[in-house]
């Protein structure tokens, strides 16, 4: 198993490659729908089948909480139990010691969190984290970090990676599980000396792939795409560059331009279940009144189930009288976006047009318009 780069495009870093896996070979760039708790939200396994979607991403601290990892193990991991036979990314957890802080204690070992559930006491550390996903089988396993808040003050943030530098040795060192990759993650806050010191120790340690971490938590846009700028240049080229959280349509297209391969985000689900479509000329609210007695499709042209069956009234009305169809019919189709957005930019790359398909998109997509 490894990464191969294919083609790299003749007017910047932004490349395609192949990423092969215990569970199938995935082409890159590559967009992750997020399966949280070993499901992507509003749709079954067979849809994201039918949607071409190569790899979902499961999370360690969500899963080992419910159901539990005796269950999961009990079915010979997260593949049987979901119904899964493509390949599985897992976050190690470093994302709760962010997300989760109110109910956390941090220390140099680890996080002991107070369950969001029930108030059990959890521990995680870098051994656990290794040993939760070895046990869900995934594909690509995540070191164990401190994903830093925004703000964050210098010595708050060279704390954070001097933990993240000593827990990814730890899960370094862990024998691995064949068949599944270990990748490392760059952490350093919105400061450039940490994050290049990050990067320069981690690639160190030779990890199979290497995450960029602590962006998409509050910063300014031009925030992250500095942190894009600073680091992955100094990842090796022939390992995938994963930015992890990442985005809207043309923050993906944007951090391809800087050469990653890899993006997770809950935003298609997350956007569908409120009410929002993506379309080529921005992110549209079909919830809104004037979608009433609209009878054309979410997006003219697009060839997915919601846009090949329903017109924006009827996916409207299911909305209105909260029929959940309505809120699947949305998640089907911003998937589907997402899946084509990321065929086009390897298309491009490969015939060597990238510059003018960015300049095309992003000309004609537009920010969400207030109803």
């Amino acid at each position: 198993m490894g990464f191969r780069v294919l083609t790299e495009f003749r007017h910047g870093p932004a490349r395609t490659g192949e990423l092969d896996t215990a569970h199938g070979t995935i082409a890159t760039p590559v967009f992750m729908p997020v399966g949280t708790r070993g499901s992507v939200k509003a749709v079954s396994p067979r849809e994201l089948i039918e949607l071409e979607c190569p790899i979902i991403l499961g999370n360690t601290y969500h899963l080992s909480l419910r159901p539990g990892l005796d269950v999961i193990k009990a079915t010979g991991g997260l593949h049987a139990f979901m119904g899964w036979s493509r390949p599985i990314l897992t976050d190690s957890g470093g994302y709760q010691v962010f997300s989760l802080a109110k109910c956390r204690r941090l220390t140099d070992a680890g996080a002991e969190f107070q369950s969001h559930i029930d108030g059990a006491a959890m521990f995680l550390g870098p051994n656990e984290a290794i040993a939760i996903q070895q046990a869900l089988g995934s594909d690509i396993a995540m070191v164990f970090d401190e994903c830093a808040p925004y703000p964050c003050d210098e010595d708050a943030a060279r704390l954070a990676v001097e933990r993240t530098l000593r827990w990814s040795r730890q899960c370094r060192e862990i024998v691995s599980r064949p068949g599944q990759q270990l990748f490392g993650i760059v952490q350093g806050a919105h400061h450039r000396h940490l994050r290049e010191r990050c990067a320069h120790v981690l690639c160190g340690m030779a990890f199979d792939g290497y995450a960029i971490g602590g962006v998409s938590v509050g910063e300014p846009e031009s925030e992250m795409f500095d942190v894009l700028d600073w680091v992955a240049p100094l990842l090796p080229w022939d390992r995938p560059r994963y930015v992890m959280g990442v985005g809207t349509p043309p923050q993906i297209i944007q951090a391809v331009r800087r050469g990653i391969d890899m993006f997770d985000c809950v935003l298609p689900t997350r956007v569908g279940r409120n009410g929002c479509a993506y379309t080529a000329d921005g992110m549209i609210q079909v919830k809104a009144g004037r979608m009433k007695n609209d009878f054309t499709p979410i997006e003219k042209g697009c060839g997915c189930y919601a846009c090949t069956h329903f017109t924006r009234a009827y996916i409207r009305h299911l909305l209105n009288v909260g029929e959940i169809l309505g809120l699947r019919l949305l998640t089907l189709h911003n998937l589907y976006f997402y899946q084509q957005l990321m065929r086009g930019i390897r298309s491009s790359i490969e015939l060597h047009a990238f510059d003018v398909f960015c300049r095309d998109f992003l000309s004609r997509y537009r920010l969400p318009r207030r109803i």
